[in-house]
């Protein structure tokens, strides 16, 4: 394939057709009310971004629980309260043609209690004077994934994406480093993945036959295995259980460096899976058109940006029109983000991440 078929429509199993094969990642911003309720700056950065031409775009993790906040300004989907900020924000991705989806986000263990949050660890031993969740409380948690998804599909939005990564409270069940459980989620690889499958089983039955899911996975650190998450991806592509699989990596193109995968590139280990209608596509220093196309050729469906879309916030656009088209070198100054329209709030947080912004 090359950078034209980047602007092919992609159908999914459930509601409309992805317009092309370009997907904003969810991007943490920090700049909604300490409520959790969208901003006007979030509403001018979804405004931005719905000109951009994306196909999909997701928001950034919104807490399913009020002690689930693991960021200061985080948006939330907690409460009937957020539905009609959020409602905007849908309205403004529908009216630029594209598809949207609220990604649900549980900080588990990783909760931070000075923000309000309260840490809701799978083990006694991970959080020091915590102990782990009762299984009680674990189902309340599944219920309020599913309720925020429901209030998601009232805001207007087509979908939602279920954040499984980086260690979070679903990534967290997934791992035995964290999770050493006897209950029904713990102890097997089925077990721990329970968590996660009866999340997407439950949005499924909660919501329309329309209502896109997808499901946000890492596969690095937190004690996470390579070949026990392959199992689980296996499992949950064959059911057909998510409309797209997003393959958060920190490089698209990094090699398995050990274990039974080493040697091939981390992509290629889902990729290989059969994926009967499930959509699948990665992040991961996608900075230029042509790496966005050669994604294509290595196996995904689609692709999603991250960095290069704070950047340039109509990255898609600029493919169209450049199909040689690169990101601007990083790092960039916080003025060069202030001319292109990103709010003080966003920029604050950007100045954490030197390699972005000086």
């Amino acid at each position: 394939m090359s950078v034209p078929d980047l602007f092919k429509p992609l159908t999914l199993a459930h509601g409309p057709a992805m317009r092309n094969r370009f997907m904003l990642a969810p991007l943490t911003n920090q700049q909604s009310e300490h409520d959790g309720s969208a901003s006007p700056f979030d509403q001018e950065w979804i405004r931005q971004l719905a000109q951009g031409d994306y196909a999909l775009i997701q928001t950034a993790a919104a807490t399913v629980e009020p002690g689930a906040k693991a960021f200061v300004r985080q948006l939330g989907i907690h409460s009937d309260e957020h539905i009609p900020g959020l409602a905007r924000m849908a309205a403004s991705v529908r009216e630029g043609g594209g598809l949207s989806a609220v990604q649900l986000h549980h900080a588990g263990h990783r909760a931070r209690p000075e923000l309000g949050g309260v840490p809701a660890p799978a083990s006694s031993t991970t959080v020091p004077g915590t102990d782990a969740l009762t299984t009680e409380e674990v189902e309340g948690i599944r219920d309020s994934f599913i309720a925020a998804a429901v209030r998601a599909e009232k805001a207007g939005f087509d979908g939602v994406s279920v954040h499984g990564a980086f260690g979070w409270i679903l990534s967290e069940f997934m791992s035995p480093m964290l999770n050493d459980r006897t209950d029904k989620y713990g102890g097997s690889t089925e077990n721990r993945a329970r968590l996660t499958i009866e999340v997407i089983e439950g949005i499924r039955k909660a919501c329309g036959p329309d209502f896109q899911i997808g499901w946000r996975l890492s596969v690095e650190r937190y004690g996470l295995r390579l070949a026990e998450l392959r199992e689980i991806v296996t499992e949950i592509l064959d059911r057909e259980l998510i409309d797209y699989l997003d393959l958060a990596l920190w490089d698209s193109a990094q090699i398995v460096q050990e274990g039974e995968f080493r040697g091939k590139t981390m992509l290629s280990v889902f990729t290989d899976i059969p994926r009967k209608s499930v959509r699948v596509g990665a992040a991961g220093k996608i900075r230029t058109a042509q790496r966005a196309g050669q994604l294509l050729d290595e196996g995904c469906d689609f692709v999603l940006i991250g960095r290069a879309g704070i950047l340039q916030r109509d990255f898609p656009r600029q493919v169209r029109a450049d199909p040689r088209y690169e990101s601007p070198q990083l790092p960039v100054t916080a003025q060069y983000l202030r001319a292109g329209g990103l709010s003080e709030r966003f920029i604050n947080y950007m100045k954490g991440w030197q390699t972005l912004v000086y």
